[in-house]
C-alpha cells in the first residue's frame, strides 16, 4: 500500500477473489489513541436515559432514536447490560454496544480520520468515483457481554442500484477468536446478495429468511490493533459473543458510490441532508 493508501495489484486481486482484505498498521498508534480517548470523553458526557438497546438477532424492533441516529451521535446498549430490575449491571462505559451513525460527520476526531488522504486513496483504487460515507460506528464488543453479530451482508442494509457498498473495519484493539474477532466465508461475495433489509410503513424487516450457513466454511480474521479489514458488500461475515475479559473496540465505516448508481428508497437510512462526497474522481 502506497503512502496515500492506494492498493497494490496483489491486494486488489486478493480482495476481488476473497471478498475481504487485511491491511496491517493502517491506523497509527496516535490515531487509535485519539479515537479511543475521544470516545471515552463522549461516553462520560452522555446521559444514559436517552440511549436505546441494539441487537443483531432481533432487528425488527426499531424506534425513532434508531432512525434519527443516521444524522446524530447516538448510543446503543448491549442486550445483556441490564439486570432483572431494569438497571445497568455495570458502569455505562462497559454497557454500550456501539455509538453511531454519524461520528464521521459530526465529531472532529473521527471526521479527520474518516476523510483522510489514505482512506480516500484506497477508495479511489477500489474504483469509487463519488463515494459517500453512509454510516460510521464505534463498536465496543464489551468483555463478557459483547453481543453476537449474526452472518450478514452489508449490501442487505445499505443497498444501491447497482450494489456499491464496502465496509471498512479498523481494529482499535487486538481482535482474536477469544474476544470476538470477525469471521467470513472467503469468496462468498461472488454468489450475490441473498436478501434485503427493507423499511416500510410498519417498520423494518428482511424480505426473506436467512439461509443457514455451515460453520466450517467461515475463517477467523484475527488482526492486530491498527489493522483495517476491507469487506465487500456481498461478503458473508459475522462475529461471536465476547465471553472473554478483554474488550474488542473497533471503528467502522460503510461507503457507497453516488456516481452511476442510486440509493434505494427502501433502505432503513433516510437522510434529511445529502452527505458530502469524500472526493469526485
Amino acid at each position: 500500500m502506497g503512502a496515500k493508501g492506494y492498493l497494490s495489484s496483489d491486494q486488489l486481486e486478493f480482495f476481488n477473489s476473497q471478498g475481504y482484505l487485511v491491511i496491517e498498521s493502517f491506523a497509527s498508534p496516535e490515531e487509535i489513541d485519539a479515537m479511543m480517548k475521544r470516545m471515552d470523553q463522549l461516553l462520560n458526557e452522555f446521559d444514559c436515559s436517552t440511549a436505546s438497546i441494539f441487537s443483531t438477532k432481533n432487528q425488527q424492533h426499531t424506534d425513532d432514536y434508531f432512525y434519527e441516529s443516521v444524522e446524530n451521535v447516538s448510543f446503543f446498549f448491549e442486550e445483556k447490560a441490564f439486570g432483572d430490575d431494569g438497571n445497568l449491571k455495570q458502569p455505562k462505559q462497559l454497557s454500550i454496544n456501539k455509538v453511531g451513525h454519524a461520528l464521521h460527520e459530526l465529531d472532529p476526531v473521527f471526521k479527520a480520520f474518516s476523510s483522510s488522504d489514505k482512506v480516500c486513496g484506497m477508495l479511489l483504487s477500489l474504483g469509487y468515483q463519488r463515494p459517500i460515507i453512509i454510516q460510521s460506528m464505534y463498536i465496543f464488543k464489551q468483555p463478557g457481554i459483547g453481543g453476537e453479530v449474526v452472518p450478514h451482508q452489508d449490501n442487505s442494509f445499505l443497498y444501491t442500484e447497482p450494489p456499491t457498498c464496502t465496509g471498512l473495519w479498523w481494529a482499535l484493539e487486538d481482535a482474536t477468536i477469544t474476544n470476538g474477532c470477525l469471521w467470513a466465508i472467503p469468496g462468498s461475495h461472488k454468489n450475490g446478495l441473498v436478501r434485503r433489509f427493507i423499511r416500510g410503513e410498519g417498520g423494518v424487516s428482511f424480505d426473506r429468511p436467512s439461509p443457514t450457513y455451515d460453520k466450517k466454511d467461515f475463517v477467523a480474521i484475527e488482526v492486530k490493533a491498527g489493522s483495517l479489514v476491507l469487506i465487500h458488500g456481498d461478503l458473508i461475515h459475522q462475529s461471536f459473543e465476547n465471553q472473554s475479559s478483554k474488550s474488542r473496540h473497533a471503528y467502522s465505516l460503510h461507503v457507497v458510490d453516488t456516481d452511476g448508481c442510486k440509493w434505494a428508497q427502501s433502505n432503513w437510512i433516510r437522510r434529511k441532508v445529502e452527505p458530502e462526497p469524500l472526493f469526485v474522481a
